[in-house]
């Protein structure tokens, strides 16, 4: 029996029960599948209609294993955790204080440093294999990647004593940034496909489905990562903070929004792997557990990372650590996940 490290529930109908020391999936009263709870590491609820027993639920915050929600489009709808992560008073209150210091505005910078290299490294790690059999593609989009990297130097002129004085410099300066990643990442698909460019709200498009769904799974794995780092998930730094919404969550997944899930979904539409949208233009169940499938699949992938290799699971878990150790005043500097190309 193949160890679940991923339990993804999707069918409609389906309902998580407790059973010994493994969690049961039934739907209609068949058996679907059973997973031992030991092996768990999330449990990931993407349809509608499906239940769960309180045993299931206590079970899993019991073993410290997270139960993520999100809808049809791969939105974040809620997260369930064990009451006792989330007692982490010290780091929570440095946190809340570095917003008004310099400690929240250099790691409001790191996270877009971090987003900036990561677009020109991907960029230039997709186009290194199109030098000889596409040289205009490659030269193209070598170009886009060297003219992402010019934005480097706006966020060193960015000077201010808290996030709130450059908030918008900031976010403008990671907006031109990401128009120039997008147009190159449009010239890298192998394949015909039907896009019209980034679109996050009223996608109706199988790429931009896929890229929003893949983002919904990797939020989950973020903010799974700063309630383990004793962080408020809610309380952010470069995203501003508004109910209900996951601001931290937001800032520490540009670090990894383009090595785990932009690579993983253009690599899907490269190998023509089928990306089905339903009558409603939303991701058909089957595309849903493919796309959740070879997201968790990358999270396990290893990558260099402080001089050794790991997986970017493990990697986004330590830069949660080192981020509360930063906010604590532990850590002199915030340095931001970089992928190699």
């Amino acid at each position: 029996m193949a160890i679940v490290q991923h339990l993804i529930v999707d069918e409609y109908g389906s309902f998580v029960g407790k059973k010994s020391e493994r969690l049961s999936v039934t739907c209609q009263g068949e058996k679907r599948l059973e997973a031992p709870i030991m092996h768990l590491e999330t449990v990931l609820i993407t349809g509608r209609g499906i239940g769960l027993s309180s045993d299931a639920v206590a079970a899993c915050a019991e073993a410290g294993i997270p139960i993520h929600f999100l809808d049809t489009t791969g939105h974040p709808v809620g997260s369930l955790y064990s009451a006792t992560l989330t007692a982490t008073i010290q780091t929570r209150r440095a946190q809340l204080q570095a917003r008004d210091s310099g400690r929240g505005l250099a790691f409001a910078k790191g996270i877009a440093t971090g987003k900036i290299r990561n677009q020109s490294n991907l960029l230039k790690y997709l186009s290194k294999n199109r030098r000889e059999k596409q040289p205009e593609v490659y030269s193209e989009v070598r170009l886009l990647a060297d003219e992402v990297l010019d934005h480097l130097a706006e966020l060193e002129r960015c000077a201010g004593e808290t996030v709130d004085d450059c908030r918008g410099v900031l976010l403008s300066i990671e907006g031109r940034a990401a128009q120039k990643y997008w147009s190159g990442v449009k010239r890298l698909f192998l394949t015909e496909v039907d896009w019209p460019g980034r679109r996050t709200q009223g996608a109706d498009d199988a790429v931009n489905a896929a890229l929003n769904y893949g983002y919904g799974i990797l939020y989950g794995q973020i903010e799974r990562a700063l309630v383990l780092a004793g962080l408020d998930p809610y309380a952010g730094f470069l995203h501003v903070d508004r109910p209900g919404k996951a601001s931290l969550v937001f800032d520490l997944v540009e670090e990894f929004r383009q090595t785990v899930v932009d690579r993983t979904i253009i690599a899907i539409f490269n190998r023509a792997m089928a990306v089905e949208l339903d009558e409603h233009r939303r991701l058909t169940e089957t595309a849903r557990r493919s796309i959740a499938e070879k997201v968790l699949a990358r999270l396990d992938g290893a990558e260099p990372y402080e001089g050794k290799r790991y997986a970017l699971r493990s990697i986004i878990q330590m830069q949660a650590r080192h981020l509360a150790t930063f906010l604590r005043g532990e850590r002199a500097t915030y340095e931001p996940f970089v992928s190699s190309w």
